[in-house]
């Protein structure tokens, strides 16, 4: 049952990079096409800040997928110094992800 835990908890992990991954390349794409183009200044902001707003909520997706990995992973593992080191870990993403999606608000 453990090995089983640990190898979704590894699927969900990979699955949260890529998510990650997905969309800094999105991203990319984006901010490449908007300097490509040279639109208007106005139009170049307002096009960064969409980029941003995407980016954030996939940085804050996988952000939260990883965190739903380390709690199967620790619940495969379940000593003190895993549980103390996925509590750092929560607390660690959850403020990034709280500062993050506040910095997304504020760009809408």
């Amino acid at each position: 049952m453990r090995e089983i835990l640990e190898i979704i908890s590894s699927v969900i992990g990979l699955t949260a990079m890529a998510i990650i991954i997905w969309g800094v390349v999105v991203a990319v794409v984006g901010f490449l096409k908007s300097e490509i183009a040279r639109n208007t200044p106005e139009n170049n902001f307002k096009t960064r800040k969409e980029i941003r707003q995407n980016l954030g909520g996939y940085l804050l997706l996988g952000l939260e997928v990883l965190i739903a990995a380390d709690i199967i992973e620790t619940v495969a593992n379940p000593t003190t110094q895993e549980v103390l080191i996925l509590a750092s870990i929560v607390v660690m993403r959850t403020f990034i992800s709280y500062f993050l999606d506040k910095e997304i608000k504020e760009l809408k």
